[in-house]
């Protein structure tokens, strides 16, 4: 169930973005914003590359975290992180009791994404978790006319919505997504490359 809230200035995001795909082993970093211009914790975790542990060790991430219980949101830079590992956002929802915003810069390219599962012996599961995922929403925040594009789970369309115009203050992409990316790529190849 899609439910609104009352989305407060400072509210609790955890934000979600992996870093370049140099081993088996790719990792995740979480920055745990307030609102969207305070930073009050990083978070950090590995999934296996192409694997099926992304939904997990992001579960296991949040619940182990000491953060967890002023956490009021997760977003999430796509769904799929270390390659095809692809993060069942239901699920996550479920597992956390957090609703999980999906952020893309870009609508996906899904006849692509077919295509490549099917290099996979388990596409089809990769693929139907994807689908389950839901409608993928057009979203302009305010920024240079630049729309986004969104999935949710847990959360209504007006406090995604809201929650989205809060955070994204310094361009199109939600601060926390976009600090995360800058630390997960700035750590892997000493220094941050390419747009969250």
């Amino acid at each position: 169930m899609n439910s609104d809230f009352h989305v407060k200035p400072e509210v609790r995001i955890l934000g979600i973005d992996d870093s370049s795909l140099l081993n088996e082993k790719v990792m995740i970093v979480g920055t745990v914003f307030r609102g969207g211009d305070w930073i009050d914790g990083v978070l950090r975790s590995e999934i296996t590359r192409d694997g099926l542990d992304a939904t997990e060790v992001i579960v296991k991430m949040i619940k182990n975290s000491r953060h967890y219980d002023q956490l009021r949101v997760i977003m999430l830079d796509g769904i799929t992180y270390g390659g095809f590992n692809v993060v069942d956002i239901e699920e996550l929802y479920r597992e956390t009791g957090l609703p999980v915003i999906v952020v893309m810069r870009s609508c996906p390219d899904f006849e692509k994404i077919q295509s490549a599962l099917r290099h996979f012996s388990d596409g089809k599961a990769r693929w139907d978790i994807i689908k389950k995922a839901g409608k993928i929403e057009k979203l302009f925040t305010g920024r240079n006319g630049t729309p986004i594009y969104v999935q949710k789970s847990g959360i209504g369309a007006k406090s995604t919505e809201k929650v989205i115009r809060l955070t994204s203050i310094r361009s199109s992409i939600p601060e926390p997504l976009r600090v995360a990316h800058l630390i997960a790529t700035g750590i892997t190849l000493g220094e941050s490359r390419g747009k969250a």
